[in-house]
């Protein structure tokens, strides 16, 4: 991944001329997710419950299919603010660019995936992966780099105790599971739960629940925009804290019902199997402000990968002054 970000502010050059000329309206935020999941249900709760129009914003999201294609969103302009893994904020800052992004939201403070098998495993033990291919994301992701450290803390290691395949793009993961590929897969909600209700494969275990907190997808935006836009950001947190609010106070079914056309084809109890996943293993940020001893935590996690080419200083990558502000 920190090649793909090097070649990517190497190619800016070529994109801004073309993104420059582009004109929205004020009061619109291009927000562009690394990808769809019931994992980012405070957001979608927000757009679905008018909270955002509510605080005058227009909301225009786009998919990005992995963290380097949000953030080069972010960085050519097509974005305003990705929500991705903030590694990419890391890889970015130590290429020495000059306007680099930031954290200024931290949405989620678990892995979101959940470990599924082609077999039923009613008695699984993380042990159970030795001999075993795991497709768990793309090298130098959050999702493979967590997946890589939680196998570590349990004394396992990749190409000696199991084999982690980081050759299929985190949104082919599941096709190429499904058609054959490794032996396990990690997979968000609602697919995993989705898909166990199909009978297709098996729930065995939660990868966020076994690998404890971590600031795993951030609001992130250019350095310049959030300086130049902080009321648009904090009616942005407004319309999140809301939405944390919802959640809070009513059911899973409720918050189901008020996303389900953010998922179209997937069934309102996957949605609310999902929701009930995601409390149980506290896998929201509800302040939004991310903490140093989190982000001490990703470094570690990121140099055991070998992906750390230099640790960053919290408060050169995290902005937490408008959380604050919002959530108190």
């Amino acid at each position: 991944m920190k090649k793909i970000i090097t070649l990517l502010l190497s190619c800016l050059f070529f994109v801004f001329p073309f993104t420059a000329c582009q004109k929205t309206d004020e009061n619109t935020i291009k927000l562009n997710e690394v990808t769809h999941s019931v994992f980012y249900a405070p957001l979608y709760l927000a757009i679905e419950n008018g909270y955002f129009e509510d605080e005058n914003l227009k909301i225009e999201l786009t998919n990005g299919g992995g963290a380097d294609n949000s953030m080069t969103a972010v960085l050519s302009g097509n974005a305003d603010i990705g929500l991705m893994g903030p590694e990419t904020v890391i890889y970015v800052y130590n290429q020495g660019k000059a306007d680099y992004p930031k954290v200024f939201g931290q949405l989620t403070q678990k892995d979101g995936a959940f470990l599924v098998s082609k077999v039923p495993e009613p008695n699984f033990q993380w042990s159970d992966l030795r001999g075993k291919e795991i497709l768990a994301g793309r090298k130098g992701g959050v999702p493979a780099m967590t997946f890589e450290y939680i196998m570590n803390e349990l004394g396992m290691y990749d190409k000696i105790d199991f084999n982690l395949n980081f050759d299929v793009q985190f949104n082919l993961m599941t096709s190429a599971f499904l058609g054959g590929t490794g032996d396990y897969c990690t997979v968000f909600e609602p697919t995993a739960s989705e898909y166990q209700a199909l009978g297709r494969w098996h729930i065995v275990a939660s990868v966020g629940e076994q690998g404890g907190e971590i600031p795993y997808t951030s609001f992130i935006a250019l350095n310049s925009f959030i300086k130049k836009n902080p009321s648009k950001i904090k009616s942005f947190l407004k319309a999140i804290k809301r939405a944390h609010e919802f959640i809070a106070t009513h059911s899973e079914r409720e918050v189901a019902e008020a996303i389900v056309k953010q998922f179209p084809s997937t069934s309102i109890t996957s949605i609310e199997t999902s929701i009930k996943s995601y409390k149980n293993i506290n896998a929201w940020k509800t302040d939004l402000q991310a903490t140093e001893a989190s982000f001490t935590r990703l470094q570690n996690i990121m140099e055991n990968a070998g992906e750390l080419s230099e640790r960053v200083d919290f408060n050169k990558i995290v902005d937490n002054t408008l959380a604050k502000e919002v959530f108190g």
